[in-house]
């Protein structure tokens, strides 16, 4: 292997915004931040959500940013800074890292993730159900 993922997230973590959990907090319900999970749906069911955030599994997410793509989210292509959290931080790390490479001007990510985020006293609430289609 010519490169572990531990090294591509150190990397990463030299060029890339890493807010503490407590500089999150302050930027929480700012209307100029949204806050955006990487992680996949069984974490948000299991461990709950932060208020606010808007989910974009890691495996969308480049396709939900990029305008040409025909997934396309409008959420990203507000004016906002994002910041982006997994479990851990390396996830969103590596996230953070892409959409830099990919041009999106405003962009970190939380140190730590949600458990940082928790740990440091960070509003959760429970997933909110998916409304039924019909």
């Amino acid at each position: 292997m010519k490169k572990t993922a531990k090294a591509l997230v150190d990397e990463a973590m030299e060029l890339i915004t890493t807010y503490t959990p407590e500089q999150a907090r302050a930027l929480h319900g700012d209307p100029g931040v949204q806050f955006v999970d990487v992680r996949d749906v069984r974490e948000l069911e299991r461990e709950g959500v932060i208020p606010g955030a808007i989910h974009a599994p890691r495996g969308m997410l480049e396709f939900w940013v990029d305008p040409e793509s025909p997934y396309h989210r409008e959420e990203f292509a507000k004016d906002k800074e994002f910041v982006l959290f997994c479990a851990a931080g390396w996830r969103s790390a590596l996230a953070t890292r892409t959409l830099m490479d990919m041009g999106l001007a405003r962009v970190a990510h939380i140190g730590g993730g949600f458990t940082a985020w928790k740990e440091a006293g960070g509003e959760v609430a429970a997933k909110p159900a998916r409304k039924a289609q019909g």
